[in-house]
């Protein structure tokens, strides 16, 4: 896979373009440098401030690189896995994408760990902060399970807002659409702590099973097995900044 960046003409120190496209350090850059590791359009390069243009071609033991971009993700998350960076009972999320620096990665838009779907991966804070921002009602959708029969009468309580345990007021307006008698769809504009599972525990119900479907304009790709990750399309990604 090929991330989607945006070029334009630069002038870098070759040490820094390494270090900028591996996983290696200042240091080691240097160290592969002084190996005579590095090419710079077939000839090699030891200079650590060499000044990489556009028109260089860079290649480190044969292997060309490229300076990453602002990167943009989706990945369909599985159950027992984390939307977290810190080392707990699950593995991160972040360890099914094989991708340079992908700890430099935002996770814009968490689920829990047994909750499946799409979450969105990236290194612009920005547009993490467009999605994850209480203030911008980013909608979420769902598909969700629960224990007991649905009602239908539960259409105009989500449409109103629910009063969660321990918070004051209501949630934002949320659309259900019930699908059987234990199935239903759910769309929010929020992104309170286990909102959907605390919404439903709400009315007197539980989630026995929770998949996220959309974020914004921006739908799961369908193709995508969970664990699978894919790049974002232009039109996804300029999708989250018009709104």
């Amino acid at each position: 896979m090929t991330p989607l960046c945006f070029h334009s003409e630069f002038i870098v120190r070759l040490d820094k373009f390494i270090c900028g496209s591996t996983e290696l350090t200042r240091s080691l850059a240097k160290k592969a440098l002084h190996r005579s590791d590095v090419t710079c359009n077939g000839e090699i390069v030891k200079s650590s401030d060499f000044k990489v243009k556009d028109e260089h071609v860079i290649c480190l033991n044969g292997e060309q690189l490229h300076l990453l971009g602002t990167r943009f993700i989706m990945l369909n998350k599985p159950v027992d896995t984390l939307c977290s960076t810190i080392n707990e009972e699950y593995p991160s999320v972040l360890k099914l994408v094989d991708v340079v620096k992908v700890d430099n990665l935002h996770i814009a838009g968490r689920l829990d760990a047994d909750t499946t779907g799409l979450v969105l991966l990236t290194s612009d804070g920005q547009w993490s902060h467009n999605i994850t921002s209480p203030k911008k009602l980013c909608i979420k959708r769902y598909l969700l399970e629960v224990a007991d029969p649905l009602d239908d009468q539960l259409i105009d309580t989500f449409k109103q807002g629910i009063a969660l345990n321990n918070e004051d007021g209501l949630t934002q307006p949320a659309r259900l659409e019930i699908l059987g008698s234990h199935q239903a769809r759910l769309t929010i504009t929020e992104g309170k702590y286990h909102q959907v599972k605390r919404m439903l525990a709400a009315v007197g119900n539980k989630v026995v099973k929770l998949h996220r479907e959309a974020i914004g304009d921006i739908e799961l790709d369908t193709t995508l097995a969970l664990g699978e990750w894919r790049y974002l399309t232009a039109n996804e990604i300029s999708s989250v900044n018009s709104h």
